[in-house]
């Protein structure tokens, strides 16, 4: 990837007139000017810059740079569609690029991102309430990252972010579960409760589960249910305090599994 260093701004702005003023510019000096815009955070004016740029010099490592540049451009001023339609349009034009794992990353980051509040949420635990939809859909272009690019230097940090989709994917359906628990739905409840069971087996959420189906095959008197999860629960938790009290609502917390002491 292109790196400049000490890159400048320029004061004008305006589409037309960054079209005169640029006019005599050369490719170098142009591609140095929006990556100035860029790096100072005036994203809308970086963006002119490139596309002027791409459509006066379509072909070489220039075009290509500035086409990469609008996407992280519109990634950073949170504009989701612009940001996938960039990244859409430089795979098109050129699929076998040696930075091709990067845009795959940055798609990823978009989709993971699209929640603006997404990280506040996750790092307070009030994250369950998100479509989970943006989640599964950033979770499969970070994983055909990994699957296509597995030496690239992105791979790390794109398995650290699946690994948090899949816990906010897990924390969700739990958070369904609690909500059908709550009122009485038991059916509902246990039905969810083993969806994260099977399908978030690696997150925090699996030891609420399993006592959530217990519980739920109590009230719904279907012993044998019940008795079959507790021994699972017993054999994968022997020191579950939900063991000795059964399920119950937990507090906003979900990661450490604590509960109401009522």
């Amino acid at each position: 990837m292109i790196v400049l260093l000490g890159l400048g701004g320029c004061a004008a702005t305006g589409g037309d007139t960054d079209a005169q003023i640029t006019q005599n510019w050369s490719v170098d000096k142009l591609y140095t000017e929006a990556r100035g815009e860029l790096d100072n955070a005036n994203y809308t004016r970086a963006v002119k810059l490139y596309g002027l740029l791409q459509s006066r010099y379509p072909y070489g490592r220039f075009a290509q740079q500035a086409q990469m540049d609008t996407a992280y451009a519109y990634y950073l001023d949170e504009e989701k569609e612009q940001a996938l339609a960039a990244i859409a349009q430089f795979e098109k034009n050129y699929p076998n690029h040696p930075d091709m794992d990067y845009m795959q990353y940055l798609k990823g980051l978009v989709l993971f991102n699209e929640d603006k509040s997404f990280m506040n949420k996750l790092a307070s635990q009030d994250w369950s309430d998100r479509d989970p939809s943006a989640n599964r859909d950033a979770y499969v272009a970070f994983a055909h990252l990994v699957e296509r690019y597995p030496n690239s230097r992105y791979v790390p940090d794109a398995t650290e972010r699946m690994t948090k989709i899949v816990n906010a994917l897990g924390g969700h359906e739990m958070a369904v579960a609690r909500y059908y628990m709550k009122r009485g739905a038991y059916l509902a409840a246990a039905n969810r409760a083993q969806n994260v069971v099977k399908e978030f087996r690696n997150t925090p959420f699996v030891e609420e589960a399993l006592a959530m189906m217990m519980t739920a095959y109590d009230k719904m008197e279907q012993a044998s249910l019940s008795a079959d999860t507790r021994r699972v629960l017993e054999a994968s938790y022997p020191d579950s305090p939900y063991l000795r009290s059964g399920w119950k609502d937990p507090k906003k917390n979900p990661w450490w599994g604590y509960w109401n002491k009522e």
